[in-house]
């Protein structure tokens, strides 16, 4: 490739980041400072001398601290029990223990609503059982925010930790168990630190979902104020100024995290000398303690499945029939019907799997320029500048990002680098692009760090040109992670709801949005079939996504 060619594509790739990624933030950022009388903090002023602005940071700082410790706690546990043990159903539930992982953040709220809500099926089943006037308890408020995030959020701890779990080597567990090390003294001195990448991982990734988190506040938080919610609510009220400021204030949080906890991770090397020697599972020799085992994995099987399983059940209601009784007295395929039967209902699909689409090929081919660029042998200017913007939207809340565009994209100033795209089919998968390209990034950035410079440079000593080597060299050794990359970020961009409520319209609202348009006219059934075609969407997805991976594999043999 021509320096000339590089350094035009360099350009290509910085400005669109500049212009999609940072100038929104910075807009937000300068429209904060921006006051009636000229620039000054005085919207920064009326946020820190309002009570309720304060309360709803500190919720927003303690929820995502607890979120963290208790996937924690329910996640690593987890991991340790299905990687350390082998006992009957560990295979079974070591895969089905990632299914939130199917659950859009949006449909696994409502899912835990219909089951635990004042109205769901558990509490009254409770109040049936103990004939209690009243339901046992109330979901709302902070901890059924907590008990939300727990649900969702533990998966990250689970998958992280099993990672880090399988590169651990045995022997050098054996070796400090040889020297008189206690299996307490081997796990505090061994296992956990070489676990911290892992474990720090997935504390960064826990906390900035929950700070981002709208669904559950939403939808359980009652009278616990968060910033996401603070925020919405703002723009709705058409006090931008305050939305802005509230918006950094929620930004500069999840940024002091994201630098404290990369601090902590780089302060030491975890890098170990590794044998090579396999993972060892402990077999259960103690028929009664096997059968307990057993008994738990398919307890927890049945309680990871319930919400999935509600969303079905539901799916199923006819309208106006389900009131007081615990499950649902009539059921119906009318909802599913309407769905498919009538354009009105079928659209919000269709044009989520369209902007889903539009968004990942967006992410796929900006996304495979700019880690081919990164990882490059060869610097170029703006590199660190290309890199920082890639990682901001890791660090931004949904409902921050969408304000940003709403903002930037809601007139007409081509010298300012903005146009009208609010209102429009474009602005829902630019933010979808946005909010993705990070992770389709990064999953190509790994996968070219693992090709030595020399395949590259054969391939043009053999005569090949740039597209040629590319199309036929490149793409087939990225493709395991370009096809990850791509395939989380359809999945998420399917169930994104955050991003969607603040900017769609009546033509691009996408499925999130009309689930929870239909749950406020009480079309529970409605709203829950929705929900089932977009669980299906995307364990479709996964489907194809592990059909191409195993056609690319059988082809590079």
């Amino acid at each position: 490739m021509s320096n000339r060619a590089r350094f035009l594509i360099v350009c290509v790739v910085l400005v669109i980041a500049l212009w999609l990624i940072f100038y929104p933030q910075l807009f937000i950022a300068l429209e904060s400072l921006r006051t009636s009388s000229g620039w000054g903090l005085a919207h920064y002023q009326e946020f820190f001398s309002e009570r309720a602005n304060i309360q709803a940071t500190l919720n927003s700082l303690w929820i995502s601290v607890w979120s963290v410790l208790l996937a924690a706690i329910i996640g690593t546990p987890l991991a340790f029990l299905f990687h350390r043990l082998e006992f009957p159903g560990r295979k079974t539930f070591s895969a089905l223990a990632a299914l939130p992982m199917l659950l859009p953040p949006l449909v696994g709220t409502i899912a835990i609503m219909f089951l635990y809500g004042e109205s769901g099926i558990m509490t009254r089943s409770i109040q049936w059982l103990f004939g209690l006037s009243q339901p046992p308890f109330q979901f709302s408020g902070f901890f059924a925010i907590l008990a939300v995030h727990a649900y969702t959020l533990y998966v990250y701890f689970f998958l992280f930790v099993t990672a880090g779990l399988e590169r651990l080597d045995e022997s050098q567990l054996e070796a400090a168990r040889s020297l008189g090390a206690s299996e307490f003294q081997v796990f505090r001195n061994v296992t956990l630190p070489l676990l911290t990448p892992a474990l720090v991982g997935a504390s960064l990734l826990t906390f900035l979902t929950s700070m981002a988190s709208f669904s559950a506040p939403y939808l359980f938080g009652g009278g616990t104020r968060v910033l996401t919610v603070q925020i919405f609510n703002s723009k709705v009220n058409g006090d931008l100024a305050l939305a802005y400021t509230q918006s950094l204030v929620l930004v500069a949080a999840s940024l002091l995290v994201l630098i404290v906890l990369r601090h902590y991770e780089t302060r030491r090397s975890y890098a170990s000398l590794s044998k090579g020697a396999g993972t060892f599972r402990r077999r259960i020799k103690n028929r009664k303690l096997e059968r307990i085992f057993g008994a738990l994995s398919i307890a927890a099987v049945i309680f990871l499945l319930l919400p999935h399983l509600t969303i079905l059940l539901v799916s199923f209601v006819e309208e106006g029939s389900w009131t007081t009784q615990i499950l649902p007295p009539q059921y119906t395929v009318d909802n599913y019907r309407r769905l498919f039967g009538d354009p009105q209902f079928f659209q919000p699909i269709h044009n989520s799997v369209v902007m889903s689409l539009t968004a990942t090929v967006a992410n796929l081919l900006w996304g495979f320029v700019a880690a081919y660029l990164l990882s490059a042998k060869k610097p170029f200017w703006g590199r660190r500048i290309l890199e920082a913007i890639i990682l901001l939207p890791w660090a931004i809340p949904g409902t921050v990002l969408a304000i940003g565009l709403a903002s930037t994209f809601s007139v007409h100033a081509p010298l300012r680098g903005q146009m009208v795209l609010v209102g429009t089919s474009w602005i829902l998968p630019i933010a979808y692009f946005i909010r993705n390209a990070p992770l389709v990034v990064r999953a190509l950035q790994s996968s070219f760090a693992q090709i030595e410079a020399s395949i590259e440079e054969a391939a043009y000593s053999l005569g090949a040109g740039a597209l040629y080597t590319m199309r036929r060299v490149l793409v087939p050794l990225v493709f395991p992670g370009m096809l990850a990359g791509c395939l989380m970020a359809f999945v998420l961009a399917l169930g994104e709801f955050v991003a969607s409520i603040v900017l769609y319209t009546v033509d691009n609202r996408p499925i999130s949005v009309e689930i929870l348009a239909q749950l406020r006219q009480f079309s529970f059934g409605t709203s829950a079939a929705y929900g089932v075609i977009l669980i299906l969407l995307i364990a479709t997805a996964f489907l194809i996504a592990r059909f191409a991976s195993r056609e690319a594999t059988e082809i590079s043999l």
